[in-house]
């Protein structure tokens, strides 16, 4: 295995390049985020055989795909709690126990569920799963849908991007059928930034803006290659139980996805072209455009009120000035369970979606509690729940975090770290945003790590994991994984596995731990995470966002005296 660290020579050059680091770019603050030689001490016993013990009990079948608010999925939440227990971190959630309870609401699609299209050129119902997948987000037993049809493009109102789908038309009432990701007309970086996703490209998004704008429902319109995934994932991922937050804001009768076959078939017999419609939502001038069609649904749900758990610990900083801020590793421990009706394999084991990222989280958490000296702001280790079901556990720790979120300074988030051998690459996309960054790249560059550029951009990884609800109230969050290129490897090869594990393992019952896994990989960036987070906890100012970003009025409403 190749060697990472040393001990003190590598402390020494570490405090004299982040300093050089933080005067180049003007941030001097970052001077003393070193590490002293007790970090270097812990962070050399982080181990890849540790974090591989973690995935294969997390990816065993006993743990049925870890499922939210499953037999499992508390199996796993009970196993985290109990490391961080061995490991002597407080309790950090209700009630003096390491778990923050997450009350939830599972939705389960029922058979009876109709779902079909009334158009002038004949009814379309549709098939669940291969055309169609839908929840009914009201949380009721039954519900029932005769609305009209409205295209609104890529249902996104952006006033900084001088884009607005909308245009002021009333859609309440009526059913939006919209296209996935967002605007691809211009590659300008200042334009929805580019090729990067932004949250407005999002499904997230355009559910909670149809429901803001009081519309019934919401349908999807499915392109592998807008959407970055195929059509399998959809299907995985809407089928069986779906978990929902209790009710807090507006939400819909039907939340769904269609094949982009299906959006054609429906254009067709409404008397439209679904290639125009795609082509004309490419512009600003773009209006909403009444279909001659209605979705006539009739919603039935076997609804479950639940409860599942955040599971968070906590080391004291060592400073009595600062150890009332901390800064924060997150991984979700949830995966997709059992589907039951289907034969053969049904088991969702979830080995590194996110087998992975809490083992390295549980092996940050046994060496930071072990290292000798503590950084000076406390460290918070939460594994959250429901990260499959729509960011869910980190939604709600965001809104309900261990100490205010204006006193958290940083989340540092894994997330699907792949176990295939000794990276030469890390890819920290969104620490740019803050004003950690010239930390970020002196430290990478320590570790021998070159800093890759979001290989998908367009796929808006920012915003498909849990630093992403960290963000949204104000706390700088990124996750920090691998990039493409690996030790005898060229980046072809690299680039080669992961497409590879997104089409064939992606959200499927083959994402299994194997004897085979190589864990370098994940003991590197536990390590560099470790370095990440305890400079990060020992410098003496708190980390904001970049003037201007869109997580920057969150940050500073999350202050004192605002």
């Amino acid at each position: 295995m190749r060697k990472i660290v040393v001990l003190l020579p590598l402390a020494l050059l570490l405090t004299f390049s982040i300093a050089q680091a933080a005067r180049k770019t003007g941030h001097d603050s970052f001077a003393s985020a070193h590490l002293p030689p007790a970090a270097i001490s812990a962070l050399e016993k982080v181990s890849p055989e540790n974090i591989r013990a973690h995935v294969r009990f997390l990816a065993d079948d006993l743990l049925e795909g870890r499922g939210t608010g499953q037999r499992g999925g508390d199996i796993a939440a009970e196993y985290i709690a109990a490391q961080f227990a061995l490991y002597g971190l407080k309790p950090a959630g209700d009630n003096g126990t390491y778990m923050q309870k997450v009350p939830m609401v599972g939705i389960t699609p029922s058979p009876e569920t109709t779902f079909e299209f009334d158009t002038k050129g004949g009814a379309m119902r549709l098939k669940p799963l291969d055309e169609y997948v839908a929840y009914d987000q009201m949380q009721r037993p039954s519900d029932d849908i005769d609305a009209d049809l409205a295209f609104v493009g890529y249902g996104i109102e952006a006033p900084e991007y001088n884009w607005d789908d909308y245009k002021g038309v009333d859609v309440r009432g009526k059913v939006l059928l919209m296209l996935v990701n967002e605007p691809s007309s211009s590659t300008d970086p200042n334009f929805f930034k580019g090729r990067a996703l932004t949250y407005y490209g999002r499904w997230v998004y355009k559910y909670e803006e149809a429901a803001r704008k009081g519309a019934v429902g919401a349908i999807l319109i499915h392109k592998s290659e807008m959407a970055s995934y195929p059509w399998e994932v959809v299907r995985n991922s809407n089928s069986g139980e779906k978990s929902f937050l209790k009710i807090e804001s507006p939400l819909l009768k039907a939340a769904s996805w269609i094949q982009l076959d299906v959006g054609r078939q429906l254009a067709q017999k409404s008397g439209m072209d679904i290639d125009k419609m795609m082509a004309d939502a490419q512009s600003r001038d773009f209006h909403p455009v009444a279909l001659p069609a209605k979705l006539k649904a009739h919603m039935v749900s076997k609804v479950r009120p639940f409860s599942s758990n955040n599971v968070i610990g906590m080391l004291p900083g060592s400073d009595p000035k600062l150890n009332s801020e901390g800064v924060m590793y997150t991984a979700h421990y949830d995966h997709l369970g059992v589907r039951a009706d289907m034969p053969g394999d049904n088991i969702y084991n979830g080995a590194r979606d996110n087998a992975t990222g809490c083992g390295i989280l549980i092996e940050l958490a046994r060496v930071f509690s072990q290292s000798a000296t503590r950084p000076r702001r406390s460290v918070f280790f939460t594994s959250v729940t429901a990260e499959e079901q729509g960011l869910l556990g980190s939604e709600y720790l965001g809104k309900h975090p261990p100490i205010p979120a204006g006193k958290i300074s940083l989340d540092l988030n894994f997330d699907d770290v792949p176990p295939l051998g000794s990276p030469e690459e890390v890819e920290v996309s969104g620490a740019e945003r803050n004003t950690f960054y010239p930390t970020v790249e002196a430290m990478a560059k320590e570790f021998r790590l070159a800093i890759r550029p979001d290989s998908h951009p367009e796929a808006g990884h920012f915003y498909r994991s849990d630093h992403f609800s960290l963000s949204r109230v104000g706390v700088p969050a990124f996750s920090v994984n691998e990039g493409m290129k690996y030790k005898g490897h060229n980046t072809d090869w690299g680039m080669q596995q992961a497409e590879e594990y997104t089409n064939k393992h992606y959200h499927q019952p083959s994402d299994e731990y194997s004897s085979g896994m190589d864990f370098t990989s994940d003991a590197v960036i536990a390590r560099f995470g470790f370095a990440l987070g305890w400079a990060a906890a020992s410098q003496p100012k708190i980390i904001e966002w970049q003037k201007g970003d869109e997580f920057e009025k969150a940050r500073l409403g999350s202050q004192p005296g605002h």
